[in-house]
């Protein structure tokens, strides 16, 4: 939603051209290389792995990933090794599964909260981490602040003050603290999404799509 045009014009084309190649049988190309980095940063969490070695493996499987999986790695860490040092007691993985999906009738849109990282604290609170992995756009306040509100109407169970948007790459937690909702983040939605599918629409027959 906060690409600009010329990104968010590359992201769809190709989303385009994988419903396209789906429709014609074609295989997948590899996967999401983000699904295994996640895994290895919950384990290392756990205290099962560490993620350094993980992560050696991950590239030696998928050697044009290193860049980005080191990224990853060097950004989860710097955050991971400060919010230990920060809190300086126990933090543990939570065993439950948090995810949602969240429905917004006037769109016609479903957002999937899940892959959420969540950790016990000794206050007996948690702490809900969800990932922004994307190189690019850098997560900036105003979409951390759409995010929070987000993942707030997914999971209401959860008091928003402990959920956080991780910027994976650069090892920045949003909390709302950061970016204070300011009660207009439903219009903010509304109006970036249905520019994302203005554009998702327009260009659908290029690919033979309607």
């Amino acid at each position: 939603m906060y690409a600009d045009e010329r990104l968010l014009m590359s992201l769809l084309r190709s989303d385009l051209r994988q419903e396209r190649d789906r429709l014609l049988g074609a295989s997948g190309g590899g996967g999401d290389f983000y699904v295994p980095f996640w895994e290895a940063a919950k384990r290392h969490v756990a205290e099962h792995s560490d993620l350094r070695d993980e992560v050696i493996e991950l590239i030696a499987r998928n050697p044009r990933r290193e860049r980005l999986y080191s990224a990853l790695r060097d950004g989860f860490l710097s955050w991971w090794n400060e919010a230990r040092r920060q809190r300086n007691e126990p933090l543990e993985l939570k065993q439950e599964t948090v995810r949602a999906v969240f429905q917004v009738e006037e769109l016609g849109a479903e957002v999937r909260v899940e892959n959420v990282l969540a950790i016990n604290v000794s206050d007996h609170s948690s702490r809900i981490i969800y990932p922004y992995f994307v190189e690019d756009p850098v997560l900036q306040d105003e979409a951390a602040r759409l995010g929070l509100w987000l993942l707030g109407q997914a999971l209401p169970d959860y008091p928003l003050q402990d959920v956080r948007i991780l910027d994976v790459m650069r090892g920045d937690a949003f909390a709302l603290s950061d970016a204070p909702l300011q009660g207009n983040e439903e219009l903010l939605f509304h109006n970036q999404y249905n520019r994302v599918l203005t554009r998702w629409r327009a260009l659908r027959p290029e690919y033979g799509l309607e």
